[in-house]
């Protein structure tokens, strides 16, 4: 690789600066490093963000498997990415006075690809894209999830009671989010945690890294990732099916513990719909010889 040291001298100044002015907030996190800031929402005690302290090794494993491509794709400086390094400056002054961290986040990884793009080209930056991308789930939902999560909610629930009582015939009393039993046998409530918000990120996260490993046309990448959605409301609806038609069967007992230990089923079946649709969708294998193309067209 050209130009090495032109990148981390450009790199590790951008990083600093996010290290001593990242963070203008020190009620929770009493540091001003956006890293610092970062670690704790990843890691505090009921936190459902913890997957991004893995994704930047994820990247930095996509990065290594797609080293062949990186090599051969053409590199020149394109100063262009002073622009978008730029803006991404911007950004993080403006996440820095409102007091967003989620914006310096998006700002970091962005000018880390800027300055990809600047000292590496606009071609390598393309080839590069679909690993950078999963930087994106580094940014903490938190709060930020419930106008997703209470929609997923609802719709799960919806779903969930039109299978019982019209396909299975289990007359099910439903009640907002509440799944009741007409005897009062069980109840239960589609809480936050159980909208599907989880299964949404972690498919999202597997069917865009399944996407960037499997394919070279950016169509292809994209049904992958927008495959994450369906799947994730699927699964869902199967494991509270599966709950009530525990419960009716056997008893709330029954119902609880495949509430607890059942999701996992479900999940690995939503895993062998994504395989089937990348199988379905499988490219023409390219000639030896050949070298994928730059662009992912």
């Amino acid at each position: 690789m050209p130009d090495k040291g032109l990148f981390f001298g450009l790199l590790l100044p951008w990083l600093a600066l996010f290290h001593f002015w990242g963070n203008s907030t020190f009620g929770y996190v009493a540091s001003p490093s956006l890293f610092s800031w970062m670690y704790t929402a990843y890691n505090y005690e009921g936190s459902e963000d913890g997957h991004g302290n893995l994704v930047p090794f994820v990247v930095l494993g996509l990065l290594w498997w797609k080293r062949k491509q990186l090599l051969a794709s053409p590199k020149s400086v394109w100063w262009p990415g002073l622009i978008c390094l730029g803006l991404a400056a911007v950004l993080h002054v403006l996440g820095y006075v409102v007091q967003q961290q989620r914006l310096s986040i998006v700002a970091l990884f962005a000018g880390v690809y800027a300055l990809v793009a600047l000292v590496w080209g606009k071609s390598f930056a393309r080839a590069s894209f679909f690993p950078f991308i999963l930087f994106g789930f580094c940014v903490p939902l938190g709060a930020l999830a419930e106008p997703v999560s209470i929609p997923l909610r609802q719709l799960s629930t919806n779903a969930a009671v039109v299978l019982a009582r019209h396909f299975l015939g289990i007359p099910v009393v439903q009640d907002g989010v509440q799944i009741m039993d007409p005897k009062g046998a069980y109840s239960y409530e589609v809480a936050a945690a159980c909208s599907g918000i989880h299964s949404l990120v972690t498919l999202l996260a597997l069917t865009t890294i399944y996407g960037c490993v499997s394919f070279r046309t950016n169509w292809r990448r994209l049904v992958m990732v927008g495959l994450a959605f369906p799947l994730a409301m699927l699964n869902n609806v199967a494991r509270l099916v599966s709950i009530v038609m525990a419960a009716e069967a056997f008893g709330r007992e029954t119902g609880q513990f495949v509430h607890e230990w059942f999701g996992f089923v479900t999940f690995i079946g939503a895993l062998v719909v994504m395989m089937v649709v990348g199988r379905w969708l499988r490219e023409p294998a390219v000639c030896p010889g050949a070298l994928p193309a730059a662009s992912g067209a």
